[in-house]
């Protein structure tokens, strides 16, 4: 999967806010909270994402370049997935977050997650623009 979303803000805050654990519940649709953050914002740093049906994927930080680059790589059972966001500034302000996951399933679970791969792009983007538009209120706002 891969696609953009413009955000209304510079890439160090794009990058810091998407990075951090502790924020995700607050942009993506399908998470009720993080648990069990183990070490600081960066590289090697893992959580848990506990979604709403009740998957608890275990998540890793593998890759962070502030503010042009941010990697994660989620397990749980026989799913892996990976998401890439490129940051680069936008033309007339902003940034520009480019998307790249990956999503497969070992054994039987292979059909289902090329099924899944073929939904989760939409969903990602939307969670995306979720993000945008909090980081833009609250850079309207000074918040």
């Amino acid at each position: 999967m891969s696609g953009s979303v413009h955000f209304p803000v510079p890439p160090e805050v794009v990058c810091d806010y998407l990075a951090d654990p502790a924020n995700r519940a607050e942009w993506q649709s399908s998470l009720a909270r993080v648990e069990d953050v183990v070490g600081e914002m960066g590289v090697g740093q893992t959580w848990t994402d506990v979604t709403l049906p009740g998957l608890r994927p275990r998540m890793r930080t593998t890759e962070l370049v502030r503010p042009q680059r941010w990697s994660e790589t989620g397990t749980w059972r026989g799913f892996e997935a990976d998401l890439t966001l490129e940051l680069a500034p936008a033309p007339g302000g902003g940034c520009v977050v480019g998307v790249v996951m990956d999503l497969r399933g070992r054994g039987p679970l292979g059909p289902l997650a090329r099924a899944l791969a073929l939904v989760s792009p939409a969903a990602v983007r939307s969670d995306l623009r979720r993000a945008a538009r909090l980081l833009g209120e609250r850079h309207r706002t000074g918040s």
